[in-house]
């Protein structure tokens, strides 16, 4: 992955993800290593596979729910960064639209995605830090105001 910051008020990035780039890892990786508190982006691109998830309310955990591994269109990709106080670190909070070679598309929670052949992301940072807090209804980590 490549990145360069295009502007500074507000500070935003576009990072190049290449081939073989785990979309999730790298982008939490970027967070950390550049100290964002509080984000929100957007990208679209191409895929090799990817795995997705819905939230079961039942029992407070995302569930796998597709599975491809197949070249894949990444329609939209939108998502947060916020700090987890307890963990010390940046949380990546993605959702994502799948196209398939049919025209078909799905979508969910982002687990992980394998970048191919590449994918642009824009995140602008956010001049407030925003943090993440367990919720004890849903069991998530949610933003607080």
């Amino acid at each position: 992955m490549r990145f360069k910051q295009i502007d500074g008020q507000p500070r935003t990035f576009v990072l190049v993800f290449q081939t073989g780039d785990e979309l999730s890892a790298t982008l939490s990786r970027f967070a950390t290593e550049q100290s964002v508190t509080g984000a929100s982006f957007k990208a679209v691109g191409g895929l090799s596979s990817v795995r997705l998830a819905w939230f079961n309310w039942e029992t407070k955990k995302y569930e796998p729910s597709v599975t491809l591994n197949e070249q894949l269109e990444l329609l939209s990709l939108i998502g947060t960064v916020a700090l987890s106080p307890s963990e010390g670190k940046p949380i990546v909070h993605a959702h994502a639209v799948i196209g398939k070679r049919d025209g078909s598309a799905h979508g969910g929670h982002l687990l992980e995605a394998c970048v191919r052949p590449t994918c642009e992301l824009f995140l602008t940072v956010s001049p407030t830090p925003l943090q993440k807090f367990p919720d004890a209804e849903s069991g998530l980590a949610l933003l607080r105001l």
